[in-house]
């Protein structure tokens, strides 16, 4: 095939605080229009656009105004995104001329509510969490009455971990301490310990792991390794664990102001509904089209 054959995909480049994204409207076919080896490529910061991830809007299942589907930089797909969900709904809004303030959508971790907010940034209803330990999923101990994991321990190259595991559709692993002392996300090397949380055998389906430093009960600082994405600036779902987790452990309120290397998430987990709740920006960089690369 000639370079004047490929084919060609209509996109947006969006970014939440930094957990930036390649959205594409895939509402008018089944299939999505990238492959996962496209999506590496597409992904690559030197030889593609450049991103963490390829959002795909999909067509709708039930009740949803639309469905959302993932691939990662590495060609993997997540059952959700937080950051992404906020870049999505406001990619569909703009496109769309929408008049539609919130919207329903389909995602493989169950029904999302995302809300644009009259300053701008995005609301979303992330649902309730999933604390059991076989939902997850974990193999770490889990407490005899709830099955919940909350303060065990892991070993990881001679460190001991505190982890607190919790889903918000995809699984987290949150850790407020090592060797029994407080986490500095500055003394965190990613990219050495981010691989070996992420495909520890406590975790069958791997896992995304977030290192948080509470500054007050109602601050803390995070820094994230993301399943099959690497580090990267932002990560709403994690944002969203962490909070949980750090309530369980009793280390901060309920309402807490989350601040990530790209920017802050305001994430409440709320009394009434047991729903989390997260509040961020999204943002659109640029749109283009791109030739899809013959990888396949």
């Amino acid at each position: 095939m000639t370079a004047a054959q490929k084919a060609e995909v209509k996109f947006s480049k969006y970014h939440g605080i930094g957990n930036d994204f390649i959205l594409i409207d895939n509402r008018k076919r089944t299939e999505l229009a990238v492959t996962p080896n496209q999506a590496t490529r597409l992904c690559d910061r030197n030889f593609g656009i450049g991103a963490d991830g390829i959002i795909f809007a999909t067509p709708a299942n039930g009740n949803a105004h639309f469905s959302m589907r993932i691939l990662n930089n590495d060609g993997s797909e997540p059952e959700m995104c937080g950051n992404g969900i906020r870049c999505l709904a406001k990619f569909i809004s703009e496109i769309d001329h929408s008049s539609v303030q919130k919207f329903k959508i389909n995602t493989l971790a169950g029904l999302i509510q995302p809300e644009l907010l009259a300053d701008g940034q995005v609301r979303v209803d992330m649902g309730e969490p999933v604390l059991e330990a076989d939902k997850i999923p974990t193999s770490l101990p889990s407490d005899a009455g709830t099955g919940h994991v909350i303060r065990r321990e892991l070993v990881v190259e001679g460190d001991t971990y505190t982890v607190t595991a919790v889903s918000m559709g995809n699984p987290h692993a949150c850790v407020f301490s090592k060797n029994g002392g407080s986490i500095k996300t500055a003394d965190i090397n990613l990219f050495h310990i981010g691989p070996l949380f992420e495909r520890n055998s406590a975790f069958p389906s791997r896992i995304n792991t977030e290192f948080v430093e509470v500054i007050d009960r109602t601050q803390v600082r995070m820094v994230v390794w993301e399943r099959g994405a690497g580090p990267t600036l932002a990560c709403g779902t994690g944002a969203c664990a962490l909070v949980v987790a750090g309530v369980l452990e009793n280390r901060i309120e309920r309402c807490c102001d989350v601040e990530l290397p790209g920017g802050h998430l305001q994430i409440e987990w709320d009394t009434q509904d047991n729903h989390v709740y997260m509040t961020g920006p999204a943002e659109c960089v640029f749109t283009g089209t791109a030739m899809l690369p013959s990888v396949d």
